[in-house]
């Protein structure tokens, strides 16, 4: 999830520059960026600052410095744990999760939002903030900002330092990840976005991401007719084009691991346990595409990608915290599919 108001330099604790024309229009979850054509609309991210291995930037690479607060239930979250893991940052890169279900962040009014634990205890998966002391990811935005009116999202990376936000950008976050670290990182030679691969990269994120990634949320917070239909068709073309791309190769870019992998990975692990129900892309599973489910089955069992999925967060997320599409918060039971299990990608080279 992303949040709005771009701001490439350090957000000051003191001062967010917003009009009162743009905190009118700012919404302060997902579930409010539909326009009045009724189609989903989401806003771009707030806080933009890049750590560098360069020892005299304003964020240098340091070990212990940062902190990455996440929900598993959310994909773009998700995908920067993925980089965590997968490139072996746990011993520079601390991170904890929030609890799966939207709760009121504060007495005085109605938002809905990230909160966490009480205590270690009370939610499994989930963890206290035991940096700041936060009750949700809200009081940490108007920590790092007291005037800051925007959504209040994850991922947020963390500068324990300075104690605020350096960056709630997911794309921006992977980069970092990838390749800022690597003096610190047990698997520094995975580069998931090499000087090769890049262009190919950044033109299948684009299409991905529009059709895919967000393009189920298009579907899900849909609100007429028109832009559902539109949305869903966008989807179900992307999704294909993935599914003849992958019975050729066994990634995106050809026979090597890449950063459109993740960023695919974590909308197709969520598709057939909640996207088919909670957001109407019922017109064909993701089980109903051999290469494609296949491919997610290949990606799941990467040595530390397991660990970023957790199933229970997920469904509780989204059949819980939308109200608007699911009153009752009734979880379906779900088919429950086992991404462990054997898969047939091993046909081709890696």
């Amino acid at each position: 999830m992303i949040s709005f108001l771009c701001k490439p330099r350090l957000a000051s604790r003191r001062s967010l520059p917003i009009s009162s024309d743009t905190i009118f229009k700012m919404a302060q979850s997902a579930v409010d960026e539909v326009s009045e054509t009724g189609a989903f609309t989401r806003s771009a991210s707030s806080f933009r600052n890049i750590i560098s291995r360069d020892p005299n930037s304003s964020f240098p690479a340091e070990p212990g410095r940062y902190h990455l607060y996440i929900s598993y239930a959310c994909p773009w979250a998700s995908r920067c744990l993925s980089y965590l893991k997968i490139k072996g940052l746990d011993n520079a890169i601390s991170f904890s999760a929030v609890k799966p279900k939207w709760e009121r962040t504060k007495a005085t009014d109605e938002h809905m939002g990230w909160v966490f634990a009480a205590s270690d205890s009370e939610e499994p998966g989930a963890a206290p903030d035991h940096l700041n002391g936060a009750k949700s990811i809200r009081e940490l935005y108007e920590l790092a900002s007291i005037s800051y009116s925007g959504k209040y999202t994850v991922p947020v990376l963390w500068d324990k330092k300075l104690k605020t936000i350096v960056n709630n950008e997911s794309s921006d976050i992977i980069r970092m990840f990838n390749a800022e670290f690597n003096h610190l990182a047990e698997n520094p030679a995975l580069d998931l976005y090499p000087p090769h691969l890049q262009a190919q990269i950044n033109e299948i994120n684009e299409w991905v991401y529009d059709g895919i990634n967000n393009g189920v949320y298009k579907c899900g917070f849909a609100k007429k007719q028109g832009p559902y239909d539109e949305a869903a068709k966008q989807l179900y073309e992307a999704l294909d084009k993935s599914e003849k791309i992958l019975s050729k190769q066994r990634y995106l870019c050809g026979n090597t691991l890449s950063e459109a992998d993740i960023r695919l990975f974590v909308t197709l692990i969520r598709f057939d346990e909640v996207y088919v129900v909670h957001f109407k892309c019922n017109k064909k599973m993701l089980r109903e595409y051999p290469n494609l489910f296949n491919y997610t089955k290949d990606i799941y069992q990467i040595p530390g990608m397991s660990s970023t999925v957790n199933m229970e967060h997920i469904k509780r997320h989204y059949y819980g915290s939308h109200p608007s599409i699911n009153p009752y918060g009734i979880i379906p039971l779900g088919p429950g599919i086992d991404y462990s299990s054997p898969h047939d990608r091993g046909r081709f080279s890696s």
